[in-house]
């Protein structure tokens, strides 16, 4: 009867070593697929402690002087007191891949076909642009407030860093168009909301879109993960976000690298005013001259010196909004 062979050393290690490397690898790939639900879906960030350090974090960057602090709770007063008598109506709208999105709906005490479509930012809500919107209206505008996808009272399942929103916000255009033909339309962000305006200026906008308001917004969305990956959690970049982008481009529909407001205000020439806050730790001021520099159409920039991230309107309320309606009001 023959001796059974001998297993060779490197049968016996590839044996061992096999299965480690199974396991990691779908440990690798879980942890992506974890990383993904956490930065980007909400439900999922509120079941873990990353949303309370995530806010934290954005509270910790923010630059805390008694002018701020100041006019922010003066902001939030005199937005309040409108609310309680302002002509406010919710109305909703369907998105090609079936989610219900809501928005506010404010009008001024005289008619006009002046409007503002106000867009919030990453993990807001609409309530955190009244404060401006109040702004608009009490100049006669209308002013339309979203929650954009996954945030507020809109359904969703991945937040859109603007890119699917930019899509989503489109609707919402429409509504304005269907009830005033003749509409003057602004679009004003803050954060990723103004990196959204941005990239719907590289889309085919109607012609009643006249000017935009970019308030602090990122040159893209890849970037600002890179940026964050490392400001909030500690992480290296490279290779993680290219995983998590390939995760998301299979659970989530979208690719990052795609969600380039940078490239989007290098296709239009519909007028721009770039505003920053010059100490501005989440979103580096240097991207704000950056889109300036790659704007197409006619631009301008403010630099506000002192303010952190979207912090200009409580810095210099008149420097902001004097700024903000002496450029709309060129083009409306």
């Amino acid at each position: 009867m023959a001796k059974p062979a001998k297993m060779s050393r490197k049968k016996k290690a590839l044996i061992i070593i096999c299965p480690i490397v199974i396991v990691l690898f779908i440990a690798y790939w879980a942890a992506c697929y974890i990383a993904v639900s956490l930065a980007l879906v909400p439900s999922f960030m509120e079941k873990t402690s990353v949303f309370e350090t995530v806010t934290d974090e954005s509270m910790d960057q923010l630059v805390q002087t008694d002018d701020i602090v100041e006019n922010s709770a003066m902001a939030k007063s005199e937005t309040n007191a409108w609310l309680e008598t302002a002509d406010m109506e919710k109305i909703s709208v369907v998105t090609d891949d079936g989610y219900k999105l809501v928005a506010a709906e404010f009008a001024p005490e005289e008619e006009s076909h002046l409007w503002v479509l106000a867009l919030h930012g990453y993990t807001g809500w609409k309530e955190e642009m009244y404060p401006i919107a109040y702004q608009y209206v009490k100049r006669g505008y209308h002013a339309l407030v979203p929650d954009m996808r996954c945030s507020g009272e809109s359904e969703g399942d991945f937040i859109g860093m603007g890119w699917t929103d930019r899509l989503d916000n489109l609707l919402w255009i429409d509504e304005i168009l269907a009830e005033d033909p003749d509409a003057e339309i602004v679009l004003h962000g803050q954060s990723m909301g103004a990196a959204c305006a941005l990239m719907m200026a590289g889309e085919d906008l109607p012609e009643q879109v006249r000017a935009i308001v970019s308030d602090c917004a990122y040159t893209g969305a890849y970037e600002m993960f890179a940026k964050e990956m490392k400001d909030w959690f500690g992480l290296p970049s490279f290779p993680l976000l290219d995983s998590m982008n390939l995760v998301l481009q299979l659970r989530g529909g979208y690719n990052l690298k795609d969600a380039s407001a940078i490239d989007a205000v290098a296709r239009t020439d519909l007028p721009i005013l770039f505003i920053h806050g010059e100490e501005d730790e989440m979103i580096p001021v240097e991207m704000a001259y950056e889109l300036y520099d790659a704007a197409a159409g006619e631009k301008e920039i403010l630099i506000v010196p002192g303010a952190g991230h979207a912090q200009s309107p409580d810095k210099d309320p008149e420097l902001y909004y004097g700024t903000v309606f002496e450029f709309v009001g060129r083009f409306v």
